[in-house]
């Protein structure tokens, strides 16, 4: 059986998000559960992950540390410090992933509604091709829209598809990869492995596995969360939600 790690990038600072909550993204609770918890919580479960990460701000790494202790040590989660951009903050957690692994999976950790059904499609995908993220086609009408906020000119959809996580890759090859990258910022994992000409393929994804980003997507996500697959467990871990399933 192969083995995975999953980092997940959550030292953003979530200039977008906006609740009465008054937290970053990532720690800010979806029906009472955390949403980074809620987007580790189906990696920490697989018998193919052998170690999850999860990357933090310098600035909330105290706050961190003592807010969620008993999830850090129930879940296994090792810590890092994150870095100024997404892509060094992944680049510091590939530092310290084990020897043992043999494919990374970077998931956001403001996507908490992955579900094991779609896990099990891109991990599967990976070890085929080395390299694999999930994806959905886009369905609306493009618009590329100037700095004035008039239409410059609609672009067509052929072939257009909204990349999401988790995207998973051979582990020397995401090595190679950001041993390449120089001054290079890709938004995702997968621009920067395309970019050092390796294949990635896609697999479809679900349009509920959305990432937050607003106080809208927020709403979104609440209200999408019970219509997600549900697996049931016979014994409840001490994180989880109601004896009902876990999502």
């Amino acid at each position: 059986m192969a083995k995975f790690a999953v980092v997940l990038p959550a030292a953003g600072k979530s200039s977008r998000f906006q609740t009465n909550q008054k937290r970053k993204k990532p720690f800010v609770d979806l029906k009472k559960r955390p949403i980074w918890v809620r987007a580790a919580d189906q990696f920490v479960n697989r018998e193919d992950v052998v170690q999850t990460l999860i990357v933090i701000a310098s600035e909330d790494m105290d706050f961190f540390k003592e807010k969620y202790r008993a999830n850090l040590a129930f879940m296994e989660i090792d810590l890092i410090e994150g870095g100024v951009q997404r892509a060094d903050s992944v680049e510091n957690a590939l530092k310290q992933v084990k020897d043992e692994v043999d494919f990374v999976a970077v998931h956001d950790a403001a996507r908490p509604l992955i579900v094991k059904e779609w896990i099990d499609e891109v991990f599967a995908a990976a070890e085929k091709s080395g390299a694999a993220i999930p994806a959905v086609p886009i369905s609306s009408t493009i618009k590329r829209v100037g700095d004035d906020s008039q239409i410059e000119e609609t672009v067509s959809r052929d072939g257009l598809w909204a990349a999401q996580t988790p995207q998973v890759f051979r582990r020397e090859l995401l090595l190679e990869a950001y041993a390449q990258r120089g001054d290079f910022n890709p938004t995702d994992e997968a621009q920067l492995v395309e970019k050092f000409g390796h294949p990635v393929t896609v697999v479809r994804g679900n349009a509920m596995n959305i990432k937050i980003t607003t106080g809208e997507d927020m709403s979104l996500a609440t209200a999408l969360v019970d219509a997600l697959p549900k697996k049931t467990l016979g014994a409840l871990h001490p994180f989880a939600d109601e004896p009902r399933g876990l999502l």
